[in-house]
């Protein structure tokens, strides 16, 4: 679904990706793993089409997004891919609904049916209950699901994570966890991951080990069907 290759990457004189090339499966959880400074956010924000890279290619389905024009860039990003981050990033001011909502009404999609769409995802996860309260609110553990959520509201190609469960105590990272895995076989949604947590890593379809800018090894994990 996704091909990068040659991907390189500096900030000043320091080359923090030297010509990576990795191809991402659909509906499968992957994980990029290796130790801190080798690479692994960087690289999630060129295939997620957040930063370009200084050269290389990044494909989805054969078409090379970096030749996209900025505008057709920004739609392409906002209808066929998701973020989760390490910390939420939900708006404050608005209830959890609304922030699940809100990708889908930048998307240009109607009121009626974006809000149908977010409470569908909510209800889905697990958080009904909680529609109309604001992050402040929510647990730690919540917020993170209701970030899940708008990540998917839009039924994005692929759903990018960066450390999405860093910040939660053991609890709320084994359900966050569990998650992942549940909408790949429910939904036959597509992640990829930035961990440093070896148990997810663990369960994920494919494990990429990047070391110092360049792929180490990738492993396919013919068990991950029946994890978690």
């Amino acid at each position: 679904m996704i091909k990068a290759t040659d991907i390189v990457k500096s900030f000043g004189s320091l080359e923090v990706l030297k010509g990576v090339s990795l191809d991402v499966k659909s509906r499968a959880v992957t994980t990029i793993v290796g130790p801190s400074g080798a690479g692994k956010s960087t690289l999630l924000q060129i295939i997620g089409t957040l930063s370009a890279p200084d050269s290389g290619k990044v494909y989805y389905d054969g078409d090379d997004v970096f030749a996209m024009k900025d505008r057709r860039l920004s739609r392409f990003r906002n209808e066929s891919i998701g973020f989760v981050f390490q910390f939420h990033r939900l708006l404050p001011e608005f209830t959890l609904e609304e922030n699940v909502a809100l990708p889908a009404l930048i998307a240009g999609v109607g009121r009626r049916d974006a809000f149908e769409r977010a409470r569908a995802l909510i209800t889905h996860l697990g958080l009904a209950s909680r529609a109309g309260h604001r992050p402040s609110e929510l647990s730690g553990g919540e917020c993170q699901r209701a970030a899940v959520a708008r990540a998917l509201v839009n039924k994005p190609a692929v759903v990018f994570a960066d450390e999405p469960s860093g910040s939660l105590d053991s609890k709320n990272r084994g359900e966050l966890h569990r998650l992942f895995f549940d909408l790949r076989d429910e939904l036959g949604a597509t992640f990829v991951i930035v961990t440093h947590d070896e148990n997810l890593a663990a369960d994920s379809d494919y494990i990429v080990s990047l070391v110092d800018g360049r792929i180490n090894k990738v492993t396919e994990n013919r068990k991950s069907t029946n994890s978690i």
